[in-house]
């Protein structure tokens, strides 16, 4: 630990809290950081340090995995992907193709891509050839989808988007009946992108502390003790604790791409059903490159899917920060990244994959109430 991280572990120990503290991030970097660093074992038993919905794939509707392996098992079609995408599960029998990866390895040409600019080299590359681009994402990602969208794309190239907002989502857990946390870290990659005042009304609206954070110890401890000692002063605001990259109005270049190339849409969570204004989606001009328009879509089978979950996986749960990773039933066993069940135990960004990775091997049994 750094001296200055030493240094605001100490002041944080130094509060005076009226009473236990439930802090939710909602950024997967942050809680790989968090758990990385050991920081819930350093922290005094009064303060709980919570994950929530900080993983695009964990979100990212079944129905849209599925119709991507569809695609590039039954379409003459490259699909290209991000990596913690291929082996994100659907509910599926154990005989069927049930994830991208496995579509590979059944012979589909699934190419694993590392960012947009990728996506369109494979598809100049390959002319002849039709190439998806499935690309999931909150801001950080969608806004580079449509710079490159912007910029133009090979014709032979159409786009399967899963952009996600990620404000929607903890508006829903603030507004639900009873909030399972009391001060919020807001995300420091998005705030980068969209600005910090669309966190405001957490302070202003819902009267909870809050603050932004970076990803190495100094600033999430920062950003711990602020919204501490709002707890204890009992005066919420907003506080940008990572002002290297976070400034008023965001990046305006990219909040003009995201204008200018998407519009917002109500979106499909999965396993947490549809969230008003939390999607992005392409504009009509771009329809030509829209692979739901472009591409046969088994809308039946896609809208049956919404929302699925597979059996005793509580992704959702995990994802809304109701319960702790290794709370969930299939935790360890069977789920593991070796042989995942849910999504959260796929992605780097996945509550259940940064825990497991960092020794937290045993599921713990969920507290009654």
């Amino acid at each position: 630990m750094s001296p200055k991280a030493a240094d605001w572990l100490e002041r944080i120990r130094a509060l005076d809290l009226p009473r236990k503290v439930r802090i939710m991030n909602v950024c997967g970097g942050h809680e790989r950081s968090i758990s990385k660093a050991g920081l819930r074992n350093v922290l005094p038993d009064t303060v709980e340090l919570i994950p929530g919905p900080g993983c695009p794939v964990c979100v990212c509707p079944e129905e849209d995995i599925y119709q991507a392996i569809q695609w590039a098992t039954n379409e003459d079609l490259t699909l290209a992907t991000f990596g913690d995408m291929l082996r994100v599960p659907v509910n599926l029998r154990k005989n069927e193709i049930r994830s991208l990866e496995q579509a590979k390895a059944a012979g589909a040409d699934v190419v694993p891509v590392a960012s947009p600019q990728e996506a369109v080299a494979l598809a100049r590359a390959r002319p002849e050839r039709r190439v998806v681009f499935f690309a999931a994402g909150f801001e950080t990602t969608t806004a580079p989808v449509a710079a490159m969208m912007a910029q133009g794309v090979p014709e032979n190239l159409f786009l399967l988007l899963s952009g996600r907002r990620t404000w929607p989502a903890v508006s829903l857990l603030l507004n639900a009946g009873e909030v399972g946390f009391d001060a919020l870290i807001a995300p420091g990659h998005v705030a980068t992108v969209m600005g910090p005042e669309e966190w405001e009304c957490v302070a202003t609206d819902h009267e909870m502390p809050v603050a932004i954070a970076g990803f190495d110890s100094d600033s999430l401890l920062a950003a711990i003790h602020s919204v501490l000692r709002q707890v204890q002063e009992g005066a919420p605001l907003l506080d940008n604790c990572y002002t290297l990259a976070v400034q008023p109005g965001g990046n305006p270049v990219a909040r003009r791409l995201l204008a200018d190339v998407m519009e917002i849409a109500d979106a499909n969570w999965r396993g947490i059903g549809e969230i008003p204004a939390s999607g992005f989606v392409l504009r009509p001009e771009y329809a030509a490159h829209d692979a739901r328009k472009a591409l046969p879509v088994e809308e039946g089978e896609a809208r049956r899917r919404m929302g699925e979950m597979p059996a005793g996986c509580e992704c959702a749960s995990v994802v809304l920060g109701r319960i702790y990773p290794a709370q969930c039933r299939i935790y360890g066993a069977p789920c593991t990244p070796r042989n995942p069940v849910g999504p959260c135990m796929v992605s780097d960004e996945g509550a259940c994959r940064i825990w497991w990775s960092n020794g937290r091997r045993a599921r713990v049994e969920q507290e009654a109430g």
